[in-house]
């Protein structure tokens, strides 16, 4: 009798099938990533014995392909943090600036759409409230796909951008600003302990799409937590039992992470030094007129094809910041943000 798959076992836990396939999947990019050394290897003796020079190009297009799994390889080692391989909800939030800084706020959403989009990961809004006149005011959303949050924790702060405003009849250059919050969606209960008389409980008419049940019952959840001034919102789900449960989570993931940056404060308190950027600094600045430059001021990363990184290319910066932080995240990196 044939022993049953191990993969189909029911007595494997969805956490160590979803870390196992990720093993299998990492072993299988090692082998293919030798087997690929071994064929550019080949094919140098091959094009120096025959001299032949037409293999130049072949060879440098694989070369290529090898640095870009070779580099997908070391970011991984990066990401060993104890949530770096959940999923990851971002909040943007529009600065002051009207419609402009609306606009901006659409773009960043747009951007890491499309860079899920090329990891294969998916999206889900959990809460957005529109622009007066277009754009996006905020949204709340969860990128699922494995390390998701390990990789988007670097997008954590302010975005800035520099570029001759569509909506100003003027012409006139304009800088708006937008803040991105990033937490990883922690699915077991955390150790954190939200008292009822610390939290408010607001309910409100979902304004997303979503069908008639959504947006006819007041079934989005708003929960503020008085202590920190924390607030998160969840509109998204099929019920406000389903939206607290969901909030709920939001408030206590956030929770968690200000307690551990308070105790890296404290830590750096002692040893005499801040090694990490705190909430609200500014990290990057896209600018687009009169030159085109994205740079982070942590890392000092440059990328001069701005329409590339507003499409999603986005993991140089992720690969900076994973580099900048495995190194105590040095000040000497990159600039004061100016």
């Amino acid at each position: 009798m044939e022993a049953p798959d191990f993969w189909d076992d029911p007595a494997v836990s969805q956490e160590k099938m979803k870390r196992l396939k990720s093993l299998k999947d990492d072993v299988e990019t090692f082998e293919g990533l030798k087997e690929l050394f071994e064929d550019i290897e080949t094919m140098i003796e091959m094009g120096i014995e025959e001299k032949d020079a037409t293999l130049v190009p072949e060879i440098a297009e694989l070369f290529e392909e090898f640095e870009e799994v070779f580099e997908g390889i070391r970011m991984k080692t990066l990401l060993s943090g104890e949530y770096d391989r959940d999923n990851a909800i971002l909040s943007l939030h529009a600065g002051a600036g009207g419609t402009e800084s609306c606009d901006w706020a659409a773009m960043l959403f747009r951007m890491y759409s499309r860079w899920a989009d090329k990891k294969g990961f998916s999206i889900e809004v959990l809460d957005s409230l529109d622009g007066e006149e277009a754009g996006i005011k905020s949204v709340t959303f969860q990128v699922n796909g494995d390390n998701a949050y390990g990789c988007l924790k670097s997008e954590r702060g302010v975005h800035r951008l520099v570029r001759i405003s569509p909506f100003n009849a003027a012409g006139k250059r304009q800088t708006s600003f937008v803040s991105c919050d990033v937490m990883p969606d922690i699915e077991e209960d955390v150790d954190i302990v939200v008292k009822d008389e610390d939290i408010r409980i607001d309910t409100y008419r979902s304004s997303g799409a979503g069908g008639q049940h959504i947006n006819k019952t007041s079934s989005a959840i708003r929960i503020t937590h008085y202590p920190t001034g924390i607030v998160v919102q969840c509109q998204n789900e099929r019920s406000q039992h389903m939206n607290k449960d969901k909030a709920m989570q939001m408030l206590k993931s956030k929770l968690y992470l200000l307690k551990q940056e308070e105790n890296a404060a404290k830590e750096a308190g002692i040893r005499g030094e801040v090694s990490e950027i705190g909430w609200g600094s500014q990290i990057r600045s896209y600018v687009m007129q009169p030159y085109t430059m994205v740079k982070d001021h942590r890392t000092g990363v440059e990328v001069g094809n701005t329409d590339a990184v507003m499409n999603g290319m986005i993991d140089p910066f992720i690969n900076g910041y994973l580099k900048w932080q495995s190194l105590g995240c040095p000040k000497n990196m990159g600039d004061d943000g100016g």
